[in-house]
């Protein structure tokens, strides 16, 4: 069992970057596959990028292709995704969760609680 906790949200301009973090507590942070999605107000939560055990795969929506990237360092029981490029329709609150199964479509058992990014016009 494992609990991600993100961090790295905020406030930045359209154009600009952001990394979020997201640190995953429990000594079998490597055999679950790592996932994040996100959520703006008033829609329904979307995959966003997920990366493989080992980070030998990684997947990314359309929306994420080009401008983000994920990343993880098992050592250090966290998974990366960094943003750049950021666009207004980018906002919304950003969720990591470890899975299991084949990629892309993991099976997400754990789940954090959630990192607002807000990109202004």
């Amino acid at each position: 069992q494992v609990q991600p906790v993100e961090s790295g949200g905020g406030l930045v301009q359209a154009g600009g970057s952001l990394r979020l973090s997201c640190a995953a507590s429990g000594r079998t942070f490597s055999s679950y596959a790592m996932g994040w999605f996100r959520q703006a107000t008033g829609k329904e939560r979307e995959f966003v990028s997920a990366i493989s055990r080992i980070g030998e795969s990684t997947f990314y929506a359309d929306s994420a292709k080009g401008r983000f990237t994920i990343s993880r360092d098992n050592a250090k029981n966290t998974v990366y995704l960094q943003m750049n490029s950021l666009k207004p329709e980018d906002t919304a609150v950003y969720y990591c969760a470890a899975g299991r199964g084949r990629g892309p479509d993991y099976e997400y058992l754990y789940w954090g609680q959630g990192t607002q990014v807000t990109v202004s016009s």
